[in-house]
């Protein structure tokens, strides 16, 4: 049985929270967090200092599920004690801060839609991949911006937040050619914060690799998505479908729950420094590319207004 410390309590801390109680060999035995959201699940202890809980309980596994910033501070701090960290994306909004370090190696980002059926063999297999395609449909409402997701330097945007499940799945398929040119257009309508409604964006590398990203998170029409498909250099068509990559390269009728892909990802955790690494797992120095084409799409994104005339 493995000792699990949860450090954050808000909605994705609620969503661990649950899952981990569910889940066989994973053993809750602490929360911690100053101001929960959501009170832990009876039985387990809460504590308003994270560092406090790290050095009472010293536990084998540690989730991290707090804003940027804080999350990387306290996921060097577990992974320094010699837990096994799982930490919420976006971790950080620099990747400057993703300067190689030591702990980094025990460190990795909680994307579940990564264990969707058929990607650990595709991330096994590592293609040649020429062109990538992610497409984002999804809807916030007002309530989603709040606290430290009203501002883009505390949350970044629609790539940060939403997007980067799979920006991150199709930049470990890409190359890791050097960024030739961007292209990209930022659409802020309701202004409920300062993150965009929508982003489309066209990434050029070096090597002739492309990766486009058409990213909503105000539409009411269309159905909900997050999608990514692959162009082989052999000519072939890879899809990954769902409405969170959930139905992976299976049958989107038969795609797993939210839950089952949680398991999966607490299960491949690593026990230890030996052995291999689960294909699907991401390891968070790897973070650091998908943070800088990101970046760049920000950067070099023109704004347009509501009426659709460039700003």
């Amino acid at each position: 049985m493995r000792r699990v410390l949860l450090i954050g309590s808000g909605e994705v801390g609620a969503k661990h929270a649950e899952a981990l109680t569910h889940t066989d060999a994973m053993d809750l035995v602490g929360l911690a967090d100053p101001s929960p959201v959501v009170a832990p699940p009876t039985g387990v202890p809460l504590f308003t200092r994270w560092e406090t809980a790290l050095e009472t309980l010293a536990p084998d596994v540690v989730v991290v599920a707090t804003p940027p910033g804080t999350a990387l501070v306290a996921a060097r701090a577990a992974a320094q004690g010699g837990a096994a960290v799982l930490v919420e994306k976006p971790v950080t909004l620099d990747p400057a801060d993703l300067a190689a370090a030591p702990e980094d190696e025990r460190i990795f980002v909680a994307f579940q839609p990564h264990f969707a059926p058929g990607l650990a063999g595709l991330l096994d297999q590592a293609p040649t991949v020429r062109r990538a395609a992610v497409t984002l449909v999804c809807r916030r409402d007002r309530a989603y911006y709040r606290t430290w997701r009203t501002r883009y330097a505390t949350a970044g945007g629609v790539l940060h937040q939403q997007a980067i499940h799979g920006l991150a799945l199709a930049l470990r398929l890409l190359s890791p050619s050097p960024i030739a040119s961007c292209t990209a257009e930022v659409h802020r309508v309701r202004q409920w914060a300062e993150s965009e409604d929508r982003i489309t964006a066209a990434v050029a590398f070096e090597d002739g690799a492309l990766l486009t990203v058409d990213a909503r998170v105000d539409s009411v029409d269309q159905p909900r998505c997050h999608e990514v498909t692959l162009h082989l250099d052999d000519g072939q068509q890879v899809h990954v479908r769902g409405r969170n990559l959930e139905a992976g390269l299976g049958d989107p009728l038969s795609a797993p729950g939210d839950l089952a892909l949680r398991q999966a990802m607490y299960r491949a955790l690593p026990a230890g420094d030996a052995g291999p690494r689960h294909p699907s797992l991401f390891p968070l120095p790897q973070l650091r590319r998908t943070l800088e084409v990101i970046g760049h799409a920000y950067r070099t994104a023109r704004n347009v207004s509501e009426a659709g005339t460039a700003a």
